[in-house]
């Protein structure tokens, strides 16, 4: 297994390699005159300095005043040594920026993540076991429910419930009026009460598809041959679902659950602009959109190494679950 794991580092490696030569490749083909835009910007400024300084400043650190492979290897070299350079779009250092805004979308994303997993599980297992039954109807429903609904009517309908109704949440914002008014704990609560909206929205909007993946994969490991067996050799029907069966149905679903390390902290984008809440995916969707060439690639990187590191833990826990894999 130490090996294995090992290879595949050295693999993941290569793999990101070449992710970072096709993100910066994307990111050479925008319009060169938007660096001439940027750096006529810059040079307006109070007492900057003029525009053929910026010009060659931006061209310089980042390696678009070189052709396509060395520019590369120029920007390989600052990401190496920890040199990521300046947001354009936010006028600070682009780690600075990146980290102001990663941790509110990890504790939404994290929060509404380990709730699908409470809720996704045990509800496709009961409809899975008690099949064509009034529960696994009601619970198909809902997740189906879950899956159609569009965030961006969910989250509406929602704000419009709760929020204009009701009065229960404001509207959109991470923070209420007298937010700096009170002390640690009131601030903590009342972050908290703006985040139920945002995490609810994710929670209803994923669980269903977990939901659905789980049903049909404990349907599927009910009627395998040994499942039977074990039936007729007289185990109770407990042992055989969660013992035999629910084991089983465990090995697909760490797919998933490796596979959502990224969006941990990948940020849910309508979510955080329907609620106006400045976490990674709103951000990252606003430096792309104003062309934000270091932020959109330090962004990107990341987003590529959570992806092979999600992989790498898909294939430890299968390691976990599955003792053929162990001996494999």
């Amino acid at each position: 297994m130490r090996n294995f794991i090992i290879k595949r580092i050295l693999l993941s490696v290569v793999i990101l390699f070449f992710v970072s030569f096709i993100i910066y490749t994307l990111l050479r083909c925008l319009p060169s005159s938007y660096v001439e835009t940027m750096a006529r910007q810059l040079s307006m400024a109070p007492g900057a300095k003029p525009y053929s300084e910026w010009l060659a400043q931006l061209e310089g650190q980042y390696g678009l005043d070189l052709p396509l492979i060395p520019g590369f290897l120029h920007q390989l070299g600052n990401l190496l040594t920890g040199n990521f350079g300046d947001s354009w779009k936010f006028t600070v250092p682009v780690v600075d920026k990146f980290a102001s805004v990663i941790w509110i979308s990890f504790v939404m994303g994290g929060i509404a993540f380990i709730l699908q997993l409470i809720i996704a599980i045990p509800l496709g297992v009961i409809a899975a076991t008690k099949q064509y039954s009034k529960a696994d109807y009601a619970i198909s429903v809902f997740a189906l429910a879950g899956i159609s609904l569009p965030t961006f009517f969910f989250a509406t309908l929602l704000k419009l419930i709760f929020s204009v109704k009701l009065g229960w949440f404001d509207l959109v914002g991470l923070t209420g009026r007298d937010f700096y008014q009170l002390d640690a704990v009131g601030q903590f609560f009342d972050m908290a009460h703006h985040l139920v909206l945002p995490i609810v929205t994710l929670v209803v909007i994923q669980v269903g598809s977990l939901m659905r993946y789980t049903r049909t994969n404990m349907l599927e490991v009910l009627n395998s041959d040994y499942i039977r067996t074990a039936r007729a050799k007289g185990l109770s029907e407990k042992k055989v679902i969660y013992h035999h069966a629910f084991r089983n149905t465990l090995i697909p679903l760490v797919t998933i659950v490796g596979g959502s390390l990224p969006s941990l902290f990948a940020g849910a984008l309508i979510t955080e602009t329907l609620y106006n809440i400045w976490g990674i995916g709103y951000t990252s969707y606003t430096a792309m959109t104003a062309g934000d060439i270091p932020f959109s690639m330090f962004y990107l990187l990341f987003m590529a190494v959570l992806t092979l590191a999600g992989n790498l833990i898909s294939d430890i826990l299968y390691a976990v679950v599955d003792p053929r894999v162990r001996i494999a």
